[in-house]
């Protein structure tokens, strides 16, 4: 089912209220990031392509009397004179006819993603994720607290990068029940909920192993940061 994945301001400020709660019992700065897809997938666009296209070539060189017989029949031609020549050109006319018809039907973002696999489309998040990781969190807080809450509408994955110092205490799994209510949230069509409850889940988390010091300060922006 698609969703219309377009936040109210309510939305936004709802996201921006729960990282601000959430670090005011821990010295963890939470960064959320909401990403309309996390990559193009033009090279799987151009594997499919290429895929169908050898198919083609295939099926030609399987049962050539078939297909020759059959643009016969069409062209009502009645005495084909089909040598190597017009063999080939017509091979390369239907290979380069089946490739750009693949490419012109992936340009419809759904079926694009319907064909990407479900491990490449989890790699592509994650590094996407890791990059905003490094541009917006990494090492930008003094204790090394940052941590990234990244979703991804597109693809409806998300992933949660924590800076060293929280990696060092806080074992991968333990994101576990944050992850399952943003990614639960968003495949029923509510990023924001889902936003809000992973700040807050997360928060938590942090506020167990990371308590807030008096002198602590807001390195990090609160807002949800939309690309």
């Amino acid at each position: 089912m698609a969703h219309n994945f377009t936040l109210t301001d309510a939305e936004r400020d709802a996201v921006s209220s729960a990282v601000a709660e959430a670090e005011a019992h821990s010295a963890g700065e939470i960064v959320t990031i909401m990403a309309e897809r996390s990559d193009s997938y033009h090279d799987v666009a151009l594997v499919w392509s290429a895929l169908v296209a050898f198919l083609m070539l295939g099926a030609l060189a399987f049962v050539p009397q078939f297909y020759l017989g059959l643009i016969d029949r069409v062209t009502g031609a009645w005495q084909p004179d089909w040598h190597p020549g017009k063999v080939f050109a017509l091979a390369l006319f239907a290979a380069s006819l089946k490739f750009l018809a693949m490419w012109l039907l992936q340009l419809w973002q759904p079926l694009r993603l319907a064909l990407v696999p479900g491990p490449l489309k989890h790699a592509r998040v994650r590094r996407r994720a890791m990059t905003n990781f490094k541009i917006g969190a990494e090492r930008r807080t003094h204790g090394r607290t940052g941590v990234l809450i990244y979703l991804s509408l597109a693809e409806r994955r998300a992933e949660i990068v924590a800076d060293d110092a929280i990696a060092a205490k806080v074992a991968p799994e333990v994101w576990g029940a944050a992850m399952a209510t943003l990614v639960g949230e968003i495949r029923n069509g509510r990023a924001a909920a889902g936003l809000v409850g992973a700040v807050t889940q997360v928060g938590a988390v942090l506020a167990e192993h990371f308590p807030r010091a008096d002198d602590d300060v807001n390195e990090l922006p609160d807002r949800l940061i939309e690309v």
